[in-house]
């Protein structure tokens, strides 16, 4: 290497590199601006949300890496473990957004006072790029909260609304994955058919449960009728994966998001998950149900903070603050249908055996060569 060129890039200095100057002045309190008295806590609480801003942004450098991986129609197995990884680091980042909450509370509801009312009408609702993060996953715009009444993009610019629709339509993380699990190629395998084979092994299932509970000994007439009924209702939600029209019912109401043919692969990998070319893709959509939940924690402890704080004030948004952010834990999940496959899941000891064609395909079964 050419001896100027090794100290062009041999001297850039930690402080430089990271550019501390600009990171380290900005945090400007209001209250020492505005107040005669300048409130401590309001440094913590500039802090803290900047951290997440630097977050959300690393989020979306990952999120933008895993879609690039899913928006070719083959994905290369070797980027559904580099994927996992990904998605293994926002998870991570997850788990220290919900224990910076923590943080935050350690500041009590009076310090808090000493300079919310500098901070209207600026609120957290009003982050771009959590907005973003939300867009990217695929949380459908029919599926959220209103904001005031209104669509939630209202309160962000022109250009910012312009990139929060073309996210929206261009295909979102949701999307992507639907459509590689679509691709599947297991599910009619030559002579295997994984929905008659398992749609058999359902009914033997609960034909042996149904027996269970009517021979059982132990069982009053009352408690009796209340599991059979229990049992009835698990076959009618199995009888949904049997009728592809009634899935397709179900998600035209809303209450289905994911296609019929990616309900049937989720759940063949979830079925299999032990067979070798398998277990990759059942790490994958383990890690994307476990990104959900940590969602869905952390709109809930965010929605427990601000009770902690506000109680029933209403937001500095104008939003109903804690209201808001509760119904918005319930209702703002984005795999869901992931979630759900568990309910049709069946023992191991009632899984139907693989043909050997098939286990060969699955195991990366190869003709060593001597």
């Amino acid at each position: 290497m050419d001896p100027k060129q090794e100290k062009k890039f041999t001297t850039i200095h930690y402080h430089a590199y990271l550019e501390l100057d600009k990171i380290l002045d900005a945090q400007h309190p209001r209250s020492e601006v505005k107040g005669e008295i300048p409130a401590h806590e309001e440094m913590l609480f500039i802090v803290v949300h900047q951290v997440y801003e630097l977050w959300f942004k690393q989020i979306l450098h990952e999120l933008s890496s895993l879609m690039e991986m899913f928006e070719n129609d083959r994905v290369d197995e070797r980027n559904t473990g580099t994927a996992v990884a990904r998605l293994d680091r926002i998870i991570e980042i997850m788990e220290l957004l919900i224990q910076q909450i923590r943080v935050l509370e350690t500041m009590t509801p009076l310090d808090f006072l000493d300079f919310r009312g500098y901070l209207f009408p600026a609120s957290g609702f009003q982050s771009f790029q959590f907005r973003m993060v939300e867009n990217m996953l695929g949380l459908p715009r029919d599926q959220r909260m209103t904001y005031n009444q209104a669509e939630f993009d209202i309160v962000f610019t022109e250009a910012q609304k312009e990139r929060l629709r073309k996210v929206e339509n261009g295909g979102t993380l949701f999307n992507l994955v639907e459509a590689w699990l679509e691709r599947t190629p297991f599910l009619e395998f030559r002579n295997f058919s994984f929905l008659s084979l398992y749609e058999a092994a359902v009914q033997r299932m609960l034909e042996k449960e149904r027996t269970a509970i009517l021979q059982s000994e132990y069982l009053l007439p009352e408690s009796r009728e209340i599991r059979l009924r229990v049992l009835d209702s698990t076959a009618q939600y199995y009888q949904n994966v049997f009728d592809p029209k009634r899935h397709e019912e179900l998600k035209a109401s809303g209450e289905l998001r994911l296609s019929y043919k990616a309900t049937l692969a989720a759940l063949l990998i979830k079925l299999y998950r032990d067979e070798p070319i398998l277990q990759m893709p059942f790490n994958l959509l383990g890690r994307l149900t476990d990104l959900d939940e940590l969602l869905t924690t952390w709109r809930y402890r965010h929605a427990q903070m601000v009770l902690r704080m506000l109680g029933k004030k209403v937001g500095t948004g104008g939003s109903s603050g804690h209201d808001y952010l509760q119904q918005t834990a319930a209702k703002h999940h984005i795999f869901k249908d992931l979630h759900n496959v568990s309910t049709l899941l069946i023992p191991r000891s009632e899984l139907p055996p693989l043909p050997e064609e098939v286990k060969r395909e699955l195991g990366f079964f190869f003709t060593q060569q001597v």
